[in-house]
């Protein structure tokens, strides 16, 4: 599993909720940073998605994290992870920079996963895939970190 994603994530709370959450993943993901990038919006999003494409292994599944793509509950993710590592391809999640990302990473995504309605900063979604993905992981071996009660509304 790799994440590739926009920026280098400097020492600071943001690293150390991803250090922690991707140490407990078995193998802990790869992570390629590629370059933030300069100019208008577009053009940001047109550098920095060339960059992500180019950093995507051969045949890879994609997934983009987006704000309008899917947002599953845990469960349903951790059901969509145990297809996606079963494909057999390599598995490689997509993270934009401040501006998003570009129209050409969403078309080439295979899947688009959100982390719900609410914006979050692109260093910020580092930590929270890694969580959701161990949490993913957990719910997969029965292991009792995933607590599924919910209150009844």
């Amino acid at each position: 599993m790799r994440l590739i994603a926009v920026g280098r994530l400097r020492a600071g709370p943001e690293a150390a909720l991803f250090a922690h959450y991707a140490a407990r993943l078995r193998p802990p993901p790869a992570v390629t940073e590629v370059p933030e990038a300069r100019g208008s919006p577009a053009e940001v999003r047109r550098r920095e998605g060339e960059a992500l494409l180019a950093a995507l292994p051969p045949g890879a599944l994609a997934v983009a994290l987006d704000l309008g793509g899917e947002a599953p509950t845990s469960e349903a993710l951790a059901a969509l992870l145990g297809r996606w590592e079963a494909s057999g391809r390599p598995l490689c999640f997509l993270i934009g920079g401040a501006e998003g990302l570009d129209p050409a990473v969403l078309a080439r995504a295979d899947h688009r996963l959100s982390l719900g309605p609410l914006t979050w900063p692109h260093f910020l979604v580092r930590g929270l895939l890694a969580e959701q993905l161990y949490r993913a992981r957990t719910i997969r071996a029965g292991h009792p970190y995933h607590r599924a009660w919910r209150p009844e509304r």
